[in-house]
């Protein structure tokens, strides 16, 4: 069964929530910014993830490995730079 998109931001806003604590223990957040081809998640890092080295590995070890537990389907998660929205 396919989930629709509001079903399928409902997940992405469950493994973020799930991720948060970890986040906000180092000083930082994320907030979901979009779903493109609902295969494409984009994210927002903030507080101490922006300038954190690792916040790559972040993403891609914890975020989206987490996303990927909820929606497998999900091809990929980015994270926006922050400075575009200003």
């Amino acid at each position: 069964m396919s989930l629709n998109q509001e079903e399928t931001i409902e997940k992405i806003h469950l493994a973020l929530d799930e991720i948060r604590p970890f986040l906000k223990s180092d000083g930082g957040d994320i907030s979901f910014v979009s779903l493109e081809d609902k295969k494409h998640v984009k994210v927002q890092l903030h507080g101490a993830c922006v300038g954190c080295s690792v916040n790559q590995m972040t993403l891609k070890s914890g975020v989206e490995m987490t996303i990927k537990k909820y929606l497998p389907e999900i091809e990929s998660v980015e994270s926006i730079d922050p400075t575009l929205n200003d």
